[in-house]
């Protein structure tokens, strides 16, 4: 079958993964796909420069969403799309990371074929993979994770999770959207058996500017993310891979705050 990315081809979605933040990891066929956008429906986050590879007479909608307070709710996101393409628009669905990784990608492709519409899916670098990297943290090595998984920390209530068997001893666990909750996460997996003293870190903004890379023990979790007044959007990664990343120890400084208070 011929790409959706054939610009004789009209009334058509494309989803496109912008990536983390930084234009300079966009696909170079997320940029091919921008530049045919009649209209570009995008999340919050997503950096102008990105945005600014749309023609400059594509509309561009913003369904920015945040805890607990959608511009729009998804069923109006789809309603959107799927009227703009049903005259004959070729609509970018612009979304941070990948559409497939906590995106409700899934949600709109369905949407859209429902409606009897062409969708093409382009993957983008996700918050993971790119954060992960910034602060040379590898989420799988082989004397350390043979294993990763990714989970959200607020979806449909943390306590309907089941996470056993996710975190622990050679394995690496990745939580999106969990800095809210991240007293609560670090109680559940500590419930779970992770051990207290596991390495975590919190990445902040990553690839964009003002980012931070900071670690502690699990247990330290929830206190640190309120003592560094972390905020979103950021991952939390949960493993012992996270000590040979370049994140900052935060719980060594401030047990040498302590001491020198001691002194």
């Amino acid at each position: 079958m011929a790409s959706l990315l054939d610009p004789t081809a009209r009334g058509r979605v494309i989803l496109v993964g912008a990536g983390p933040g930084d234009p300079g990891l966009l696909t170079v066929r997320a940029v091919e796909a921008l530049k045919t956008a009649d209209v570009v429906v995008h999340d919050g986050l997503i950096d102008p420069r990105v945005l600014d590879i749309a023609p400059p007479s594509a509309q561009r909608i913003s369904v920015a969403k945040q805890r607990a307070r959608h511009t729009l709710p998804q069923e109006a996101i789809n309603a959107l799309i799927i009227a703009h393409v049903k005259t004959g628009a070729i609509v970018i669905r612009l979304k941070g990371g990948d559409p497939f990784v906590f995106g409700r990608g899934g949600e709109e492709v369905e949407a859209v074929r429902a409606a009897g519409l062409p969708v093409e899916v382009i993957p983008g670098v996700s918050a993971a993979l790119g954060c992960a990297a910034e602060a040379m943290l590898p989420l799988t090595h082989r004397d350390h994770s043979s294993a990763v998984s990714f989970v959200a920390g607020q979806c449909k209530g943390l306590s309907e999770q089941n996470w056993a068997g996710l975190a622990g001893q050679g394995r690496t666990l990745v939580i999106y959207m969990g800095i809210a909750s991240a007293t609560d996460i670090a109680d559940k997996l500590m419930t779970d058996g992770v051990a207290p003293d596991m390495p975590v870190a919190v990445l902040e903004r990553g690839t964009l500017e003002g980012s931070r890379a900071i670690r502690t023990l699990l247990a330290d979790l929830g206190a640190m993310v309120t003592r560094e007044a972390v905020k979103s959007p950021a991952i939390i990664v949960v493993g012992e891979v996270v000590e040979l990343s370049d994140a900052q120890d935060k719980l060594a400084r401030w047990a040498r705050v302590a001491e020198d208070a001691a002194a």
